[in-house]
């Protein structure tokens, strides 16, 4: 028997592994894929993920992984004037620390190897239902990669498997809602130009209210995709795929994909966004990660938020098993600490995705600064500060801009 057992080898599972060991808990780690295996996703570690890498000692095997290091941020507005934000080594209330872009075959499966380190790990593993013992959740069962049926036991059990959870799904608890999920696509894409140190995201008005991104992924390779609201995506008459491809041959970016070629077909996935609160906890269990709906709404990002509860669910399962209670009361704290962490900045986020509905708001911001610095300095700010952050869907905001 384990103390914790943790259902998906993700940056949230993987994350836990190695915060359970710190915390003195046995755990395993159980996932369907056979490692290294692709995750689709636009692959950027933000200054968030860097703190959590940063805190289990792993940014130096980070920065030996293939893939590309980001000091700057490039934003493009509708009527296509762009200006970047530079990150620093470090992160404060005025700025944004650099971060990375590394495919999530790579990233997942060094995160994934660190963990076996410490834990028990079981991959191609198919969970295929929860264990209960006197009505309460005591494990898991599914079956293995010898096509063995097998029980696994556990007084708690960590959803960490993604937005189609099968631990939400056996608990009654996964919803697709289309108003709160967003749907992307990804393509590799090698011969880019003008990809060095920099992710970019246009607010272009083929995707509203998304943007299209276009980030460096090493050894001259680019992930390129867009997102929007799957409400959104589902009113479109064309496909995510078609618009893809409107958008690298337009006018504006014809030249920089001159010389480009796909490597693969555009990849879709869903985005469950955290412009909503979901039940992330009951007795026995937790949710973590993009099982619990923790993306946020405006940028996409959802790696840092999952290693965040991943920290915060190894504190609350330490104090479970000191206690000896593995009910929802307690488990109710995880879900007060991730909301009290990650919550204003989902709420703004999700405020700021609706703002960016308005091509002319985009514009009027983003032309502003691109030409002036202090504008610039304004907007990192904002960025790095949730509180500050919220000033965007001020009026009082755009005045500012609007003397500065």
């Amino acid at each position: 028997m384990y103390d914790v057992i943790i259902v998906g080898g993700g940056p949230a599972g993987s994350t836990a592994a190695l915060y359970a060991e710190k915390q003195g808990l046995s755990s395993v780690v159980i996932d369907k894929a056979v490692f290294p295996r692709d995750k689709v996703c636009g692959d950027a570690l933000s200054g968030k993920t860097v703190r959590i890498l940063r805190e289990l000692d792993l940014i130096d095997g980070i920065e030996k992984l293939d893939g590309s290091e980001i000091n700057r941020i490039t934003f493009g507005s509708p009527s296509h004037d762009e200006f970047d934000i530079h990150l620093k080594d470090s992160q404060n209330s005025r700025h944004i620390t650099k971060g990375y872009v590394i495919p999530r075959h790579i990233f997942d499966h060094y995160l994934f190897q660190r963990a076996d380190h410490v834990c028990d790990t079981r991959q191609g593993f198919t969970v295929k239902d929860l264990v209960y013992n006197e009505n309460k959740i005591s494990g898991v069962k599914g079956i293995d990669s010898n096509g063995v049926e097998e029980t696994i036991s556990a007084p708690i059990v960590l959803g960490c498997d993604g937005p189609n959870s099968i631990v939400a799904r056996k608990l009654g608890l996964y919803k697709m809602d289309m108003k709160n999920t967003a749907v992307a696509i990804r393509c590799y894409y090698e011969g880019i130009e003008g990809l060095t140190d920099q992710i970019e995201l246009h607010y272009v008005e083929e995707v509203k209210p998304g943007y299209f991104w276009l980030f460096p992924a090493g050894e001259g390779k680019a992930n390129i995709g867009l997102g929007l609201s799957k409400d959104d995506a589902k009113r479109e008459e064309r496909s995510l795929g078609d618009i893809l491809e409107e958008i690298t041959q337009s006018n504006y970016f014809k030249d920089r994909f001159k010389n480009a070629r796909p490597l693969e077909k555009p990849i879709g996935w869903n985005l469950p966004m955290g412009s909503i609160h979901r039940k992330n906890h009951g007795d026995g269990f937790m949710l973590l990660g993009d099982a619990a709906g923790l993306v946020d709404p405006f940028t996409g990002e959802g790696i840092g938020n999952a290693m965040f509860s991943a920290k915060y669910a190894m504190q609350i399962a330490r104090k479970a098993h000191d206690s000896g209670q593995f009910n929802k009361s307690i488990f109710k704290e995880y879900d007060e600490l991730v909301w009290n962490e990650l919550g204003g900045e989902l709420g703004t986020s999700a405020k700021l995705q609706k703002l960016a509905r308005y091509s002319f708001l985009l514009n009027f911001v983003i032309k502003r600064a691109a030409r002036s610095d202090e504008v610039q300095e304004i907007i990192s700010g904002m960025l790095s500060n949730e509180i500050a952050r919220d000033d965007l869907s001020n009026p009082m905001f755009y005045f500012k801009i609007l003397f500065s």
